[in-house]
């Protein structure tokens, strides 16, 4: 059964950097040595594991070679594996501790084992059985990966979690024989890493915003991204986790956009993430500032997710959302004179106009005459209206039609990281290397 690791920090937000990785840098380059001096320790590759389901179990194979020319007298040996997995089992010569998200880099889980026995030259050793491991709740493209060194690692650089001893039996080294020219070549570094991906999901959701005001207010729309899970999700180094895609409604300005968002046009913008990994129920929010500019009754803009298909993503129903503002009715372009008249003698304006004689009653405010009838004063034809404070008009109104939805098409959106099954996981180069313990911790 495995140890509980310290909680998940907040990974860093740093600034305007677009995340790290894809997915994760587990296991350490040695620093090369000079030839002739010093250990020269070598491990075997990794075959990566697929297809496991949250809380299956697998193994990690161990292969060391000492292709020095003097014996090793002990050897330190470090496991790490990506915040989906989780021990399976520890040994009692095994510490375990968390490492904190540093340098656009997640947080990741670490062992460190001592092996106080020695490794003679040339000799192929392995593990008694394959380091045990699981697949957590929230595992998905994940990796796990190990290392070997005659020094004792210091400190990772982003600080660690309280170390916690195993409890199982002590972790050993078999001897499995004289090693060929070919197991030489099979261990050429002193570290080893491969993708794990289990079969989960993870939903990525959008939310809009709905506003109201009138001409001249500032509205703030606050649009969100926010993973569901249960499934944690890395992309691809340098590139944000996903691409949210916002069109801004008619008859509003933006004034003030957020910092991950580049306009493509005044009214289209393409926003990112500060980390090219994101967790469950964690996210992005992106707040707009909007002027309203004019009225135009309701106006609706849509946000969306851009770039390449997520297959993670089961539920396409939360992928969109939009931003509908409330500006107040439109105005006019002007009223019209009726050419009836109720044809009564004395008729009145229905709103200010005269009484004509024998005329009729001009529906707008103005009257027309009949035989002698005049035009009220206070009647309107064919002058604009005047918008008040609350969005009715005075004078004639003729009622136009409202704002037109923003366009829904995508062009010249950012790159978008999000995990795209194997493609994303294929190649050692799409990972981080884990940082390499060199200075020997002090007494």
């Amino acid at each position: 059964m495995g140890i509980a690791v310290s909680g998940r920090r907040t990974p860093l937000s740093g600034g305007a950097v677009l995340a790290s990785a894809a997915l994760i840098a587990l296991t350490a380059t040695a620093p090369a040595q000079a030839a002739g001096t010093g250990p020269d320790l070598g491990v075997g590759a990794l075959t990566p594991v697929t297809g496991i389901a949250p809380g299956g179990t697998f193994g990690l194979p161990v292969s060391v070679l000492n292709k020095g020319t003097e014996e090793v007298p002990k050897v330190y040996l470090s496991y790490s594996f990506s915040v989906g997995l989780e021990t399976a089992e520890t040994y009692s010569n095994c510490v375990y501790f968390r490492v904190n998200s540093y340098d656009e880099r997640p947080e990741r889980n670490e062992a460190l084992c001592t092996l106080d026995q020695p490794l003679k030259p040339g000799v192929l050793y392995g593990t008694e059985k394959p380091l045990g491991l699981k697949a957590g709740a929230d595992a998905l493209y994940d990796r796990a990966g190990y290392s070997v060194s005659a020094d004792e690692p210091a400190p990772d650089d982003g600080g660690e979690s309280e170390h916690v001893p195993g409890t199982g039996a002590p972790l050993k080294l078999v001897e499995r024989g004289e090693a060929t020219e070919a197991d030489r070549a099979a261990h050429p570094d002193s570290s080893v890493g491969a993708d794990v991906t289990a079969v989960n999901t993870a939903d990525f959701a959008l939310t809009g915003a709905e506003l109201k005001g009138t001409v001249g207010d500032k509205v703030t729309a606050q649009v969100k991204f926010t993973n569901k899970g249960p499934a944690w999700v890395m992309g691809e180094r340098d590139t944000s986790v996903t691409t949210v895609d916002v069109r801004i409604p008619a008859g509003v300005t933006v004034t003030k956009a957020n910092g991950f968002c580049t306009p493509v046009t005044k009214t289209h913008y393409t926003c990112g993430t500060s980390q090219s990994w994101v967790n469950p129920a964690d996210g992005a929010t992106y707040p707009f500032v909007l002027r309203i500019d004019k009225a135009v009754g309701r106006t609706t803009g849509k946000v969306s997710f851009a770039g390449p298909a997520r297959p993670f993503d089961k539920n396409a129903a939360n992928d969109t959302a939009e931003i509908v503002v409330e500006t107040g009715e439109p105005a006019t372009t002007g009223g019209t004179a009726s050419t009836g008249g109720s044809g009564t003698s004395g008729g009145s304006a229905s709103s200010g106009g005269s009484t004509g004689s024998d005329g009729g009653t001009d529906s707008t405010g103005g009257s027309t005459s009949g035989s002698s009838g005049s035009t009220a004063t206070g009647g309107t034809t064919g002058s604009d209206s005047t918008t008040s404070a609350s969005g009715s008009t005075t004078g004639g109104t003729t009622p136009q039609t409202g704002g037109n939805l923003a366009a829904t098409g995508s062009d010249s959106t950012l790159p978008v990281a999000g995990a795209a099954g194997a493609a994303v996981l294929a190649g050692a180069g799409l990972f981080y290397a884990m940082r390499r313990r060199t200075a020997a911790r002090k007494g």
